[in-house]
């Protein structure tokens, strides 16, 4: 053999181990399920779960948080130790105690969606009972109960949850002041502060990032310090509490208010903003809605309770005039929304009203970003022109609005708090840009709390081809009477 084949065949192999060797660097940190670097020290459970030692933490946010919610008082809390998943419960999981998958975005090692706080606390009741354990809930209907003493598995508390989040943390986050797409699944193109510097991202102590449209494999990203995946982003995660505003008297492992409308989740989910991760953040939903960025993880006690402690839990959320007249009211910019309301009208043969500001906002899009930015940043309420003067005779309220920073745009706010919508049913539906709902359903349900929550319906720019035929299948889950 010459000199020069030798030559070339050296040459060829130093090229394949170069390769080899640039695919390897390239893809140590890619994201796959499991393979991410855990904490050491980690005590865990013969079932997987993972012991968090009891203390006493600062629960909610300081005032000095950005983009920190009214909600968020901040107080001292303490828990006894407690048992929890590491990860999200999977599809798999999930399928072979429920004998089905209702997620959206299916995977085997995906995180389980479209999932009802009902579905989480039967799941835990038939996961406790398959390992011999002693089911925690009693459901009659609506109404559930908790026999805190029982051994079985089941939803974290929302003090449990922060806790186990922030992991010793006092930050916005678990790791530290920013997250980035990189170390979670959210709407990446939105980091922590865009709000406030859109125009401008040099302030950003993170840039804009990936937005991956959907749920990832649990534990694509490092844990925080005591080994829990996934616990901002991804999919929100049901608590047991009720939402309320904290009982800053009764802080010895706390469990909400005993009655209420609205379930607690945490976490933010894959089209979250970064605001909406924050660990102090406070998600809401009523207990029957089923998206698909909502999912769980489960807890156990770690102590025993020798006296049966017993908590009762009284669903108030039902709609009382079921019989009244039905409206469409919404706000538009564009024209998407008000295209959708329409169609909406046109199909149900509600009453149609456009809400108008005292002073619209401008026509040019920077500048009305500039606005809406504006008013959100104040949680201003821009006075409407639009006035319901027989709001009474109407059971069912129509709500449309666009997508606007992950949220209702402030005038749908303004119209939420002029009117008395107790006992009347609020059903949503949106257009964005990709974000579907963001946490608006969550501001409308703490804006409304004694009103019921119906389905709602997202819509993509103008919904396209398809609006018709979804608008029909919105209609029909709603029950809506033609």
């Amino acid at each position: 053999m010459s000199k020069k084949i030798i030559t070339l065949i050296i040459f060829i192999l130093i090229i394949l181990i170069v390769g080899i060797a640039i695919f390897f660097i390239n893809n140590r940190n890619t994201p796959n399920a499991n393979t991410a670097t855990e904490p050491q020290n980690i005590t865990t459970a013969d079932d997987g779960l993972i012991l968090v030692q009891g203390g006493t933490f600062e629960m909610g946010s300081p005032e000095t948080e950005l983009q920190r919610v009214d909600d968020e008082t901040r107080h001292s809390v303490t828990l006894d130790s407690f048992y929890i998943g590491r990860y999200e419960v999977t599809q798999k999981e999930y399928e072979e105690i429920m004998g089905e998958n209702p997620s959206n975005f299916k995977g085997e090692n995906l995180p389980v969606e479209s999932v009802t706080w009902y579905d989480a606390i039967n799941f835990c009741n038939k996961l406790s009972e398959k390992q011999g354990l002693t089911p925690v809930y009693t459901i009659n209907g609506e109404n559930v109960s908790w026999d805190r003493s029982a051994n079985g598995y089941r939803l974290p508390t929302e003090a449990e949850w922060e806790y186990a989040a922030r992991a010793g943390t006092t930050t916005p986050f678990n790791t530290e002041d920013s997250i980035g797409a990189e170390e979670a699944n959210f709407y990446g193109h939105y980091p922590y502060g865009i709000e406030e510097n859109y125009f401008s991202q040099e302030n950003l102590e993170t840039k804009p990032g990936e937005y991956r449209q959907e749920t990832a494999q649990v534990g694509s990203f490092s844990p925080n310090k005591w080994g829990l995946y996934d616990i901002h982003g991804n999919v929100r995660e049901w608590c047991f509490d009720y939402y309320g505003e904290y009982d800053l008297e009764n802080t010895n492992n706390p469990s909400g208010p005993n009655e209420g409308t609205l379930r607690v989740n945490r976490g933010g989910g894959w089209n979250d903003y970064a605001k909406h991760m924050r660990s102090s953040y406070r998600g809401s939903q009523t207990p029957d809605q089923a998206m698909s960025n909502t999912g769980f993880r489960i807890v156990r006690n770690a102590e025993e309770y020798t006296n049966s402690q017993i908590i009762s839990n009284t669903n108030q959320n039902n709609a009382e005039n079921t019989n009244g007249k039905m409206l469409i009211a919404y706000f538009s910019w564009s024209g998407n929304t008000e295209n959708a309301a329409q169609m909406i009208q046109e199909k149900t043969g509600a009453d149609l009203v456009e809400l108008e500001l005292v002073n619209p906002y401008s026509s040019n899009y920077n500048q009305v970003l500039d606005e809406a930015q504006r008013d959100l940043n104040q949680n201003a309420r821009p006075e409407l022109k639009t006035k319901i003067e027989n709001m009474d005779e109407y059971s069912t309220i129509m709500i449309g609005y666009p997508n606007w920073w992950a949220t209702i745009p402030m005038p749908i706010a303004t119209f939420l708090e002029e009117y008395d919508f107790s006992g009347k049913t609020i059903i949503p539906f949106c257009s964005h840009g990709g974000g579907e709902f963001g946490q608006s359903i969550t501001d409308i349900s703490k804006l409304a709390p004694n009103s019921k929550i119906g389905e709602g319906l997202s819509i993509h720019y103008s919904g396209g081809s398809s609006l018709s035929s979804d608008i029909d299948e919105w209609i029909e889950k709603n029950n809506i009477k033609l």
